[in-house]
């Protein structure tokens, strides 16, 4: 182990992998550690995985293989919730190469043994299902344009689409989903519902932010529609409001949640005014008895781009907590700190971490003890293998070493 002294405490290194260790006593999080209901499920704590997109499935078959039920496995914990990575509910829903679908049968057996390794650790795990829609490119799709609600192309300042052999390109203009289609997509994520309950998930959770195809159909910039999907606000939440009722179907209310970015600014999305959009999205979310409301904090650009740090944009969670009575969830850049602090001032009732789950398999435990965290390397998120993965040591094996 390399030990390098900086100014107020050290950084500890382990196998390339730095941990803060801050001179002091250590900090715990009460509230982050009190037991939660959720649907069907008693919580043991409040701090849950957030989905994120790692390709490292198969690259052929798009299912999980052992490696990715060793990573779940590693950062599940019992009464945990882990909400696993955003999955196509299509073949034409995907826009990255090597992210796990649950489509297919081989795609559902895959997940079967993430599900069970998780399980075995007396965790809890959802399934997020998606769709890209427009973030994506036409060789993920045999030369077919990627789909839309409407033909408008990504064109935000920097924003590049990644083909299928990962290169960069620019936005394709999509093709306009036909009204058959766009009921087609409510079968597509009813039948990815069904196939994540044989797969054993414990619910599933309707990737509905960051730019994908259904905030795509709920934002006016992206949507131009004049059918039934168009136009007003409640015509442009049928599709969001469709899709999660047909994963109620299959699940009951209780083990479905649904993610919305209001304020996220991810793969060119951003409504003038979400407020009212918002408002009237999260009221009719609210009257269905979902599992949880799983929002995005503004601060959080999303789907692996640069953080940003809004100085003068509100807070989702303390916007919407007034308008939604179950359980609410919010995820973006929170320490040990503010996330305890969310939910002691009652702004929300769960928490999710994303890049510290990354690089801390047992985050919960972490911030339970006050033990120190470890920074995650960005350069390891996406593709490859173990590195960045699998091979982040627990606070034991640190304090070991």
């Amino acid at each position: 182990m390399r030990e390098r002294l900086l100014s107020g405490g050290r950084f500890l290194f382990y196998d390339s992998h730095p941990l803060i260790d801050h001179f002091g006593a250590s900090m715990k999080f009460p509230a982050l550690s009190r037991p939660l209901q959720v649907g069907p499920y008693k919580l043991a704590h409040r701090v849950a995985m957030a989905p994120l997109t790692r390709m490292r499935a198969e690259r052929e078959s798009f299912a999980p293989r052992p490696l990715n039920a060793e990573y779940y496995g590693q950062r599940a914990t019992k009464g945990g919730l882990i909400i696993a990575e955003a999955s196509p509910v299509l073949s034409t829903g995907r826009g990255n190469p090597a992210t796990p679908g649950i489509y297919s049968d081989a795609q559902v057996a895959g997940w079967r043994k993430v599900v069970d390794a998780v399980h075995a650790k007396g965790g809890i795990i959802f399934l997020q299902l998606w769709h890209v829609g427009r973030v994506s490119h036409s060789s993920f799709h045999g030369g077919a344009l990627p789909v839309a609600p409407s033909a408008i192309p990504i064109k935000a300042e920097g924003m590049k689409a990644m083909t299928a052999d990962g290169k960069v390109s620019d936005y394709e203009t999509p093709r306009a989903l036909g009204n058959a289609e766009v009921r087609g997509i409510v079968e597509a994520f009813r039948q990815a519902a069904t196939n994540a309950l044989a797969a054993g998930f414990d619910g599933v959770e309707i990737h509905g932010a960051n730019g994908y195809l259904l905030e795509q159909f709920l934002q006016s910039h992206s949507n131009q529609r004049t059918d039934e999907y168009g136009g007003s606000i409640e015509n442009r939440a049928r599709l969001l409001l469709e899709v999660t009722q047909g994963a109620i179907d299959v699940w009951g209310a209780n083990r479905v949640g649904v993610r919305l970015s209001p304020y996220g600014i991810a793969n060119g999305s951003g409504e003038p005014d979400p407020m009212p959009l918002y408002t009237y999205v999260v009221k009719a979310l609210d009257s269905l008895g979902l599992a949880y409301l799983h929002l995005i904090e503004p601060r959080s650009s999303g789907s692996g781009r640069a953080e940003v740090n809004w100085q003068n944009v509100p807070s989702a969670m303390v916007l919407f907590r007034p308008l939604y009575s179950g359980v609410l969830m919010t995820a973006g850049g929170f320490t040990g700190e503010t996330a305890n602090a969310a939910i002691a001032d009652g702004h929300a009732d769960l928490i999710a971490f994303g890049r510290i789950f990354i690089s801390n398999p047992d985050l919960p435990r972490r911030l339970e003890q006050g033990y120190p965290i470890t920074p995650y390397n960005r350069a390891t998120f996406y593709g490859g293998e173990e590195k960045g993965y699998t091979d982040y040591p627990v606070y034991d094996e640190l304090t070991s070493a």
